[in-house]
C-alpha cells in the first residue's frame, strides 16, 4: 500500500502512516497549522487506525490491515456556503462509484444511502465523516473508512459487509484513484457552477446513486425523535424529504436513516 503509483496521479500529496486514533482527526490537525503543506485532495492514509470515529461521535475499532482510512483535504473556497451540504454527499457519490468500479464483473451492486453511507447489496462497506478546520472556513477533511479484508465471520455487525466477506480481491490503490478522481471531479463542477446543484450535475449524480430515495424509512433524529415515512428527495442543500403516512413532510438534515422492507 506504501507506493499507490495511480493515486499519486491522482493527489499533489499522500502520507501513509503505519497506525494511529484517527486519521481524520491528525489531518485537521496538520493542515490547521500547516494549510499550505496540504493543498486540496491531499491524503493521509492508514489500514490500522485505533480510534476512528463516525457521524454522531461513534468510534469503532477493527483489526489491522483489514480496512482503509482515507481522509483527504478539500478547498471549497469556490463554492457558495448554502451549498457546502452537498460535500459529504459528493464524497459518498464518489465512493459509490470508486465501489462499484471495484465489483465490474461481479453480481455485486453499489449504491447510496443517504447520507453518505455506501452500500454493497443492501450492506455496509464504507461510511463517512466530513469536518472543517479549524481557523479556515474554507477547507474540509472527508474522511472515509473502507471494509477492504475484514472476513466475514469478524465483520462488527451483521449489516456491515468488505470486499473480502464479497469475495473480491480488492485493488486498494485502484479504489483510491477512482475515488479521488470522482471526488475532485465533483467538487470543481459544483465550484464552477457557483454551487449550483442541477447546474453541475452533482444532483443528478448523487440522486442516480442514492437508494434511499423512494424507499420507506424510518429517521432517527439526533434529539431522539424519530420519523417514518417515504424519501421523496434532496433539498437545495442536501438534505432527505420524508413524506409520512398521516401528517406534513418532514426534512431531515441530520440522523440514522434505517431502510424499511
Amino acid at each position: 500500500m506504501d507506493d499507490l503509483p495511480l493515486s499519486r496521479t491522482a493527489s499533489p500529496r499522500i502520507e501513509v502512516v503505519e497506525s494511529t486514533g484517527s486519521t481524520n482527526a491528525d489531518l485537521v490537525a496538520l493542515v490547521a497549522t500547516h494549510p499550505g503543506a496540504w493543498p486540496h485532495l491531499s491524503v493521509l492514509l492508514t489500514d490500522d487506525q485505533r480510534a476512528g470515529r463516525g457521524r454522531l461521535d461513534r468510534t469503532w475499532v477493527l483489526p489491522a490491515g483489514t480496512a482503509l482510512a482515507v481522509s483527504v483535504v478539500l478547498d471549497v473556497t469556490g463554492i457558495p456556503l448554502a451549498a457546502r451540504g452537498w460535500v459529504p454527499l459528493i464524497a459518498g457519490a464518489a465512493m459509490t462509484r470508486a465501489v462499484a468500479a471495484a465489483l465490474q464483473g461481479t453480481t455485486h451492486t453499489a449504491g447510496l444511502k443517504w447520507p453518505n453511507d455506501v452500500l454493497v447489496d443492501g450492506a455496509k462497506i464504507c461510511g463517512i465523516l466530513a469536518e472543517g478546520v479549524p481557523g479556515h472556513p474554507g477547507l474540509v477533511v472527508v474522511g472515509a473508512g473502507i471494509n477492504t479484508r475484514i472476513p466475514r465471520e469478524h465483520l462488527p455487525v451483521r449489516t456491515a459487509t468488505s470486499f473480502t466477506a464479497l469475495g473480491v480481491d480488492v485493488d486498494e490503490d485502484a479504489l483510491l484513484f477512482a475515488y479521488l478522481r470522482a471526488l475532485g471531479e465533483q467538487i470543481s463542477a459544483l465550484a464552477a457552477a457557483n454551487g449550483d446543484v442541477a447546474a453541475s450535475g452533482i444532483r443528478g449524480e448523487v440522486e442516480a446513486l442514492c437508494v434511499t430515495l423512494r424507499r420507506d424509512v424510518r429517521a432517527l433524529l439526533p434529539d431522539g425523535s424519530e420519523v417514518l415515512g417515504t424519501a421523496r428527495r434532496l433539498t437545495s442543500d442536501g438534505a432527505l424529504v420524508i413524506e409520512p403516512l398521516v401528517g406534513t413532510e418532514s426534512v431531515v438534515a441530520a440522523g440514522d436513516i434505517v431502510h424499511l422492507r
